[in-house]
């Protein structure tokens, strides 16, 4: 698995972009203060359109080492699984014919990635039900039945784990497909990190295989099924990197496609309502007796905000944050942004289903701690309390002018006792000491932008290090406050540095430069390249089709998991 950068951690969500995996991973909602664990309402696919490079890849190790692979497994290589075409995907020109053992890989990646979000959705107590995960790994999967939550229709989990496998194949092999065919009919390269990764893999693979005396090729077959060798292994992961890198690839063409000021305002036109923002001040209480409280104490002119702020923190680092008003000020926050924040005033209001009646991805849902926050009614000045939350409006809503930043920065975070793992339990010792280190590291640069980027590099533990600590097109909203409030001051001048403290550390900052295009232009852009993306994407998806070969079909191993 790829290692977490702490990069996806600064980025505080809100944008609306889209567009290509890449520029969508600006508008990450991970490592807000009120970001919690985020489960999406209800799952459709288990699958995504592109499997993100089979399983969770170390999944196997532990399940052969703790005796809880899928059992009855025969542990032979299986020529029919080898030889034996399964299904063919093709568009008329393009054609390719697919192994069994192909069919039985992915049966065991779906299989193992469903076992592993069911454990997780346990743990934090959801209704497997909900999220289309209440199936039992100790029973065959055909004796026991699924219900689809769109069509209503009732089929066994054998057949819809079936259908996943399938479905997860054709769109795999069609990106796959559509790779080689842009490549002159050869297939593409993968990048060395990804080859690195297979091999990497495979080697842990192997030591385990060696301890429990299996070949690696015996051990992939004894965890993923028949004919599912090394070769099998390295095979499907390639193409299954290739597949992603070309769907990728596509989004990141589109997002650099230039589109006229027609298209961008016809947009804006049509999309208003989600590109305006608001400047506010915010605090998230403990719950909605204290945010009363809170609301009731607060000065009219909210010169008292951080002080309550302070007042009512409950954890030793908040309330030194909160003593500074960036800590709590949100400069630019649209209605997405504090929804993906998790800001109470941000959370749908309350309402009922029928019994037996499921919530929808397209139920309209009521917002009414929103409504009051974007109303034309509002005014500087105006405080609202919702629930948890408590808002003092400093700029009413408006499409602001504010166009994209460029930063670079260096986080130093402190350096922690072994025994401690968030950053904002290090001791008053420890954040001296980190800060003592940006000064210093801030005091030896040499006063050019590529030598404040050569200091990311060598020194920053952010995940943007690889790239002198650069963050392109920044919005407002998509950093932590104290960051973001850095960026977008009004007084900030090309060449501006600075040092920051957020929940992550100090950040040295360097402002590299405001951008022509305005936020909301650039947001409307993205949303435009992602909706091509999109029909671009789902035009392939139309293309291509996955036939099933009934011969063949007999020996894919859909419900061997359980050996009695």
């Amino acid at each position: 698995m790829a290692k977490k950068n702490l990069d996806e951690d600064l980025l505080s969500g809100g944008s609306i972009n889209a567009g290509s995996e890449k520029k969508a991973k600006k508008s990450s909602s991970k490592g807000t203060k009120n970001a919690g664990v985020k489960i999406p309402v209800k799952t459709k696919k288990i699958i995504q359109s592109v499997v993100c490079i089979v399983i969770v890849l170390a999944l196997l190790v532990t399940y052969v080492a703790t005796g809880a692979v899928r059992k009855g497994f025969i542990a032979s290589l299986s020529l029919p699984a080898q030889t034996l075409t399964g299904m063919t995907v093709s568009n008329g020109e393009n054609k390719i014919r697919i192994k069994v053992s192909t069919y039985n890989f992915y049966f065991a990646s779906t299989y193992n990635n469903m076992q592993s979000q069911k454990q997780t959705y346990e743990q934090y107590g959801l209704d497997l039900g909900q999220f289309g995960l209440d199936v039992d790994f100790n029973e065959k999967l055909s004796k026991q039945t699924y219900t689809d939550s769109e069509t209503n229709e009732e089929m066994t989990w054998e057949k819809h784990m079936h259908d996943l496998v399938l479905e997860s194949i054709e769109s795999t092999y069609t990106f796959y497909l559509a790779a080689v065919a842009a490549n002159n009919g050869e297939e593409p390269e993968i990048t060395d990190e990804q080859k690195e990764e297979i091999n990497s893999t495979l080697s842990q693979y192997r030591e385990t295989a060696e301890k429990y005396g299996y070949t690696l090729s015996g051990y992939l077959v004894r965890a993923m099924g028949k004919g599912v060798t090394e070769s099998v292994f390295r095979r499907e992961t390639t193409r299954q990197y290739i597949a992603s890198n070309y769907k990728t690839q596509l989004g990141e063409d589109l997002a650099e496609k230039e589109y006229t000021a027609e298209d961008i305002n016809k947009y804006k036109d049509e999309n208003l309502d989600a590109l305006q923002s608001v400047d506010i001040k915010i605090f998230e209480c403990d719950n909605a007796d204290q945010a009363k409280e809170f609301a009731d104490k607060l000065a009219a002119d909210g010169s008292n905000f951080a002080d309550l702020c302070v007042e009512y923190s409950t954890a030793d680092f908040d309330k030194k944050a909160y003593a500074e008003d960036t800590y709590s000020t949100i400069v630019g926050a649209t209605k997405s942004s504090l929804q993906s924040r998790g800001f109470a005033i941000g959370t749908a209001d309350a309402h009922e289903h029928e019994e037996g009646e499921e919530h929808s991805d397209d139920e309209e849902l009521t917002y009414s701690g929103l409504d009051w926050l974007f109303s034309t009614d509002r005014a500087a000045g105006d405080i609202y309390n919702y629930s948890t939350s408590v808002v003092y409006v400093i700029s009413p809503v408006s499409l602001s002018d504010r166009n994209t930043i460029n930063v670079r920065h260096i986080l130093i975070a402190p350096e922690l006792d072994e025994d401690v793992t968030d950053v904002k339990q290090a001791t008053d010792a420890q954040w001296n000491a980190a800060y003592d280190k940006a000064r210093e590291i801030l005091d030896s640069w040499d006063g050019t932008e590529d030598g404040f980027a050569q200091l990311a590099k060598d020194n920053s533990s952010d995940g943007s290090a690889s790239t002198g600590g650069l963050y392109s097109d920044v919005v407002t909203g998509q950093m932590v406050n104290p960051f973001s409030n850095w960026c977008f001051d009004s007084s900030r001048q090309t060449g501006d540095t600075g040092i920051v403290r957020t929940e992550y550390g100090y950040h040295i900052m360097y402002f590299a430069g405001a951008n022509d295009q305005t936020i909301w232009q650039y947001t409307a852009q993205q949303a435009l390249a992602s909706e091509d993306t999109t029909s671009a994407t789902e035009q392939l998806e139309e293309e291509y089709t996955l036939k099933e070969h009934w011969f063949g079909s007999r020996y894919f191993e859909k419900d061997v998991d359980i050996s009695n």
